[in-house]
C-alpha cells in the first residue's frame, strides 16, 4: 500500500472538515446529493467523453500504481550486479550469461541481455531497448492525461453546480432564510469541484507521473549495464559509469561500502 496516497487524501479530507467547522460551517452541509452527482459522476461523463474505451478500461491498473507500493529496484545491487556480470564475461565470455538470464525475473532486463548474447552489437541494443522504455512512457502518459483531464473538469463543472444551484435558490426569494440556505448549498458544488480537481486528480496525474519516471530511470540503467558488459568494460568503469546515476549522497554511501568490502 502507497501510505502517501493515503495519507494525503486523509489530510485533504481533514483539513476541509476541520476548516469548515472553525468557520462555523456544520459538516453535515457536505451532505448534498445534487452537488455529488453534478461533479463526480459529471466528470465520469466528460472524461468518457474525452478518452476511447480502451483507454478508460486502464482506469483499475493505474488507480492500483496509484495506491499500491511500486517494488523498489535498488540501484547499488543493480550497479553490484553488472558489475559481477563484467567481471565474468571478461573472463568466460558474453555466451556465460545464458545460465543467468533464466533465473532472471525482470523481462526488460531479460531481453536486453538475450540480445547481447545473441551477439548484438551496443548501438543496436541501446535503439532497441531504448524503443521500448519510449513506448512505456507513452502507455503511462495516457494514464496522466485521464486524470489531469479530470482534474481540470472538476473545478468547471463545480461553477455549474454553484451556478443551477443559485437559479433553484433566486426562484424561491420570498423566505430569506430558505434562500440563504439554498444560497449555501449551491457552493458546496463548487467545493467538491475545486476539492476533487486539486486534491485528488491533479495529484493522481502527478503521482502517476513521478512513478514513471522512476521506472524510466531505472530501465535506463539496466540498459547501460548491458550495453557496458556489450562492450567489455571492466569492473570499475561498469561501477564508474552506473554510480553516475546516484545522488551525491547516495555515491558516497556506495563509495565507503566499497572502500570497506
Amino acid at each position: 500500500m502507497d501510505k502517501t496516497s493515503i495519507i494525503g487524501i486523509f489530510l485533504g479530507v481533514f483539513a476541509i472538515g476541520v476548516g469548515m467547522v472553525m468557520k462555523g460551517v456544520p459538516v453535515s452541509a457536505l451532505i448534498n446529493p445534487a452537488a455529488l452527482l453534478i461533479i463526480f459522476i459529471g466528470t465520469a461523463a466528460s472524461i468518457c467523453i474525452a478518452f476511447p474505451m480502451r483507454t478508460l478500461k486502464k482506469l483499475p491498473a493505474w488507480f492500483k500504481i496509484i495506491f499500491m507500493e511500486d517494488k523498489q529496484t535498488d540501484i547499488k545491487e543493480l550497479i553490484h550486479m553488472f558489475s559481477d556480470m563484467a567481471d565474468q564475461t571478461r573472463k568466460e565470455g558474453i555466451l556465460m550469461l545464458e545460465k543467468q538470464i533464466g533465473e532472471m525475473k525482470d523481462p526488460f532486463l531479460v531481453s536486453g541481455l538475450q540480445l547481447a548474447v545473441d551477439g548484438q552489437t551496443p548501438d543496436f541494443i541501446r535503439d532497441v531497448m531504448m524503443e521500448k522504455v519510449d513506448a512505456m512512457e507513452k502507455r503511462h502518459q495516457e494514464g496522466s492525461a485521464v486524470f489531469t483531464q479530470a482534474g481540470t473538469y472538476a473545478p468547471t463543472l463545480g461553477v455549474l453546480g454553484a451556478v443551477v444551484g443559485l437559479i433553484a435558490a433566486l426562484g424561491n426569494m420570498e423566505d430569506m432564510e430558505k434562500l440563504g440556505h439554498a444560497i449555501s448549498a449551491a457552493f458546496i458544488a463548487t467545493l467538491f469541484g475545486i476539492f476533487s480537481g486539486y486534491v485528488l486528480w491533479h495529484p493522481f496525474a502527478n503521482k502517476l507521473k513521478r512513478k514513471s519516471q522512476h521506472e524510466v530511470h531505472i530501465k535506463e540503467i539496466i540498459i547501460e549495464g548491458i550495453v557496458s558488459i556489450t562492450n567489455g568494460d571492466s569492473p570499475q568503469i561498469v561501477k564508474d559509469k552506473l554510480g553516475s546515476y546516484l545522488s551525491t549522497k547516495e555515491k558516497i554511501a556506495f563509495e565507503e561500502e566499497e572502500a570497506h568490502a
